[in-house]
């Protein structure tokens, strides 16, 4: 009985959220009134709040919008708008962002020292403005490893997904590809739920059912506007400290910005014992933010002539991307243009998912390109060669083939997995003194043979599903799996290089086509460089909340937890603080 009431209880909420979605934003494709939103050079020299948050993305959003609700908040984000921009908004133009390698793009591109290209957000509402939309939770035990509060996570995951999370439609390919892992032997079938639960399910998406995608900065429509000031295009190249006590402990009390214009800011915290500045960069712009701030590594700080404010050797270490492979699937049928909506959860550690269809998108110079969205090589993801190999000139000539293909080549999709976790680690370092560059990050793909394994475990079960009597009517008869693995790098997609031999190991095929699935984490890990209530170790009054912390990736995505411990820190802090001062 309990089971039936949970089920039944779990219906009616996702009922109710899909009903509050459409009735606050489904149909708006206008800017939300943020009246608190402004240009960084329109800010005043020098300025105080209660906290001010670095980094307006997927976790300070939604942090801001709580905080703002009792005290006076300052969100720095350092690129621009999402809104009235349709590379972002529109599901139909997924992957042109990504593609977008110019200075004033919402992705920034990076190239790991791994060779695999890479991005990271720069616009407000962060990756979720660029992702490809998948929402799903973290299971019961990441939540109880990480230590949180489950009924608070519950709470602060339905204040998420009241206003950004969806039911997908299902059409033909992701139906095949759902009944596919069932067929061998995925199971059970969890149908539509935004747990993650081992087996096959249908996960949420921040599309809605017009295409329109909603992001983390939608949930600052929760914002006390009298209580929020959000300046883009801000970017903090400092945190600044001062001492206390007998210890000379640092604390944080300010931050150096500038504006679009080059042009300096300070902004400084109110008095008062409580006021934090809080981090919510990213896995690369947290840590690289707390070196430039003298908080990390002293040998690797000194040797760029940066002050140490505090020796934090572990600022950097821990560094982790899910590795991406994936097989093409032509198809004699048309598929629909899909991003990931199924998802099978294996027992032996690999997530399988799958994309399908094409479309034309615009280059930066604004001219048509066919694109396979997901996995496509104007966003870097070019599998067909090792990643070391994967150059601007063998970029460019997968495009200039592609373009000149048929149409009819496009018809299919792809099948792709990610593994848990994942256990291989890197580091990140910082190349100058620049924030707005790239520091050097190594993920060490595949270095603890057990990423290895589920990889070679999770493209089996993409063979086998591709095998399967549902996903026949996707599928040439006269394609073998060997084929499809080993079509070469005359084909323009994410597939195997050429080797001298006929046939590869999928050993092999896992170390040259690995891609990112931009999950990558770590960089200011719980229990080495902050603590459990994210406070910075060695210095006071700041924090780091967002992805940098995690050790290993939430879920098969983590987009939906990182706004979820946004809200979840958001709402922690207020109550510890309230508490404090003696007030309800």
């Amino acid at each position: 009985m309990g089971l039936l009431w949970w089920r039944f209880v779990s219906v009616i909420v996702a009922l109710t959220t899909v009903l509050l979605c459409f009735n606050q934003v489904c149909h708006s494709q206008q800017a939300p009134n943020y009246t608190f939103v402004h240009e960084a050079s329109t800010a005043p020299a020098s300025a105080s709040y209660d906290y001010i948050i670095i980094g307006g993305g997927t976790a300070g959003c939604p942090l801001a919008a709580t905080l703002s609700q009792k005290y006076n908040v300052l969100l720095l984000e350092r690129g621009g708008s999402p809104y009235g921009n349709p590379n972002i908004t529109n599901l139909a133009a997924f992957g042109v962002p990504l593609a977008d390698n110019s200075p004033s793009s919402p992705a920034q591109r990076f190239i790991s020292e791994d060779g695999v290209i890479n991005s990271r957000a720069r616009v407000l509402g962060g990756g979720s403005c660029l992702n490809a939309g998948f929402y799903t939770r973290a299971s019961t035990n990441y939540v109880k490893n990480a230590g949180w509060d489950p009924n608070l996570v519950n709470l602060s995951y339905h204040w998420v997904e009241n206003i950004v999370a969806f039911e997908p439609p299902m059409l033909q390919w992701q139906s095949a590809v759902r009944d596919g892992l069932l067929e061998v032997g995925v199971l059970p079938f969890n149908g539509f739920t935004y747990d993650h639960i081992d087996g096959t399910k249908v996960g949420g998406t921040i599309f809605d059912r017009h295409g329109n995608r909603h992001t983390a900065a939608d949930l600052l429509k929760y914002a006390n506007p009298k209580g929020l000031t959000v300046l883009l295009h801000a970017t903090v190249h400092k945190i600044l400290f001062r001492t206390k006590g007998k210890q000379q402990r640092p604390v944080a009390h300010g931050v150096v910005y500038r504006d679009a214009k080059g042009v300096k800011h300070r902004a400084h915290l109110n008095k008062g014992s409580k006021n934090e500045i809080i981090v919510s960069a990213g896995a690369l712009g947290s840590p690289q933010l707390l070196m430039l701030s003298g908080v990390g590594p002293a040998q690797h700080l000194s040797s760029h002539n940066i002050t140490v404010v505090v020796d934090q050797p572990m600022v950097g270490q821990g560094m982790s991307d899910n590795p991406m492979n994936a097989i093409y699937v032509p198809s004699p049928s048309d598929v629909e243009v899909s991003l990931i909506q199924v998802v099978g959860i294996t027992k032996f550690g690999s997530y399988i998912e799958a994309a399908s269809g094409s479309n034309f998108g615009l280059a930066p110079t604004g001219t048509p390109q066919r694109n396979f969205g997901l996995l496509s090589p104007q966003t870097g993801q070019l599998g067909t060669v090792p990643p070391k190999q994967r150059t601007p000139e063998a970029i460019a000539k997968a495009i200039e083939v592609m373009n000149s293909l048929n149409s009819s080549v496009f018809r299919g999709g792809f099948l792709i997995e990610k593994i848990l976790g994942p256990l291989s680690t890197g580091h990140l370092e910082l190349r100058n003194k620049n924030p707005s560059d790239n520091p050097a990050v190594t993920f060490n793909y595949f270095k603890e043979p057990q990423d290895l394994q589920r990889c070679i475990d999770g493209v089996t079960t993409i063979e086998r599903v591709i095998e399967s009597r549902a996903f026949s009517n996707f599928k040439y008869p006269y394609l073998s799996i060997q084929a499809l693995i080993n079509m070469t790098a005359n084909f323009p997609v994410n597939l195997l290089p050429k080797h001298d031999n006929d046939s590869v190991s999928i050993e092999q095929y896992c170390k040259d086509t690995v891609m990112t699935i931009w999950h990558y984490h770590g960089g200011c890990q719980v229990g080495r460089v902050v603590d459990h209530d994210y406070k910075v170790l060695g210095v006071d009054a700041l924090r780091v909340i967002d992805g940098s912390t995690f050790n290993f990736s939430p879920g098969t995505n983590p987009q939906a937890t990182v706004m979820m411990l946004g809200r979840y820190m958001g709402v922690r802090i207020l109550n510890e603080r309230i508490a404090s001062e003696g007030f309800a």
